[in-house]
């Protein structure tokens, strides 16, 4: 039942990609939110990834063994009920704010200058964020095809027994 604990590593980068790309369209979206309810310029953020240990089952919730534990009965329930089993994968821990500095811009009119006329703009940069929804959107195109390709080995292998 390899080929189940491949699914949940491909599977667990896929989740941890797509919250990726969420939370870099979060930022291209706020990129000129001079004012938050904090009172402050939007920050940055980014998320923060660790890596699903072979021995341990935390971080698994989102995985394909969910969906066969909750289907019941049978060999795919018993499989994934076994405790520890885990072959590893990919986890999001933490979504951080980026604490680089704001960039200022002189603007006495705005309504958020201070009383310089200086106003704090995000500290998000579009071009670093379309580079990491290249990457977060790279990642998840090859987990998908991973995936597809257990899938076609599993096909294959029925077929082995016609």
């Amino acid at each position: 039942m390899a080929f189940l604990e491949s699914m949940n590593i491909s599977a667990s980068a896929l989740t941890a990609s797509r919250l990726r790309m969420d939370v870099v369209t979060e930022n291209i979206a706020n990129s000129s939110t001079t004012r938050t309810a904090t009172g402050e310029a939007y920050r940055r953020k980014y998320v923060v990834y660790q890596t699903i240990d072979g021995n341990n089952t935390a971080g698994r919730e989102d995985c394909f063994d969910k969906i066969f534990r909750e289907a019941g009965g049978g060999f795919f329930r018993d499989y994934v009920n076994r405790a520890d089993e885990a072959t590893g994968g990919v986890r999001v821990v933490a979504i951080k704010e980026d604490q680089s500095e704001f960039k200022l811009e002189y603007d006495p009119n705005h309504p958020d200058a201070d009383e310089d006329g200086y106003v704090r703009l995000p500290n998000v940069e579009v071009v670093q964020e379309m580079v990491d929804m290249m990457s977060a959107y790279r990642t998840y195109e090859a987990n998908i095809t991973a995936i597809n390709t257990f899938k076609d080995m599993a096909v294959r292998t029925l077929e082995i027994g016609k």
